[in-house]
């Protein structure tokens, strides 16, 4: 019989242990996408703006942000902020994740408002309309249902993403396992532990992504 060096029986026992370091990788992940949701949906209307000075810097933003790794925004955020003011790790890595999800949500919200007919915002400029109120009422409901699927992948994105907070020290999944890891010398072992909960979770969001876009569909036929 060959002697493991695992011991895999150590996973139901330690497997409790991340409950809270799982917690706040949720709420790292909850509140970074609710950060990128606000900040895609405005630079995506920029972008579709035919002035410059707004499209500009929502270019450049998208830019940046895309061309660069994370990991490297999140240390620039966190290490760059605590010179100016004294911000915590967790506020951070949630600005990081929002500031970097951001930009990707944008691009998901310009294809999808570009996606919608042409003739519907003219039809509804010619009903006396404003473009404010034909891009409130007609354009962006198509728009967030047609966003829904890469909106989801986005987020499982994100989710997964959020391990990277580990750099700058939030305690989140993946610091958790390197901390019990380095106590009680079975590293794969905790690493494991860490791909379940992951594993668990994003296949949760996923159904749920799944169920509402099946329910927006039924809606699209129902009308």
């Amino acid at each position: 019989m060959i002697d493991l060096p695992w011991d895999f029986t150590a996973i139901p026992r330690f497997f409790p242990g991340f409950y809270a370091a799982a917690l706040l990788t949720l709420q790292i992940t909850f509140f970074g996408i609710l950060v990128g949701l606000i900040l895609g949906l405005v630079t995506g209307l920029m972008r579709l703006s035919k002035n410059p000075l707004i499209n500009t810097p929502a270019k450049a933003y998208i830019w940046a942000i895309r061309g660069t790794p994370l990991l490297l925004q999140l240390m620039i955020i966190y290490y760059g902020l605590i010179d100016l003011v004294n911000i915590e790790r967790m506020p951070a890595a949630i600005i990081g994740l929002g500031v970097h999800n951001g930009a990707y949500i944008a691009e998901i919200f310009r294809g999808a408002i570009q996606s919608v007919d042409r003739g519907q915002r003219e039809a509804a400029l010619s009903l006396g309309m404003t473009h404010v109120q034909a891009m409130r009422r007609i354009i962006l409901p198509q728009a967030f249902k047609r966003s829904v699927p890469p909106l989801g992948n986005q987020f499982i994105i994100a989710l997964k993403d959020s391990s990277l907070a580990s750099a700058i020290a939030v305690r989140e999944l993946l610091l958790r396992a390197r901390q019990m890891g380095s106590s009680t010398l079975m590293m794969l072992e905790m690493l494991m532990i860490v791909g379940i909960y992951y594993l668990i979770m994003t296949s949760v969001l996923n159904l749920l992504m799944g169920r509402i876009e099946k329910r927006l569909q039924v809606s699209d036929y129902q009308d």
